[in-house]
């Protein structure tokens, strides 16, 4: 995937939130991240999304199971 972990010297070309949900002893909780990802033209957006979810799954393991509530990925620029 390219990068999610964009260096501060390139501007991205995305910005991403991702919601998610996974179960805990008693009941569920909700987990919200955002990031911003610089994709080449034409990049897959299932493969982005794939990408933000093995990312997140790397840095916080509970959430590699957890169910997805809400998707957003948008162009960096207004």
């Amino acid at each position: 995937m390219p990068s999610t972990d964009t260096p501060s010297t390139v501007e991205p070309t995305h910005s991403w939130l991702i919601t998610l949900q996974h179960p805990v002893p008693n009941g569920f909780t909700i987990a919200t991240r955002t990031g911003s990802s610089t994709f080449p033209p034409g990049y897959p957006r299932q493969d982005a999304y794939t990408g933000i979810r093995d990312y997140l799954a790397r840095r916080e393991p509970l959430l590699a199971a957890a169910d997805v509530l809400f998707f957003s990925l948008e162009p960096y620029r207004l």
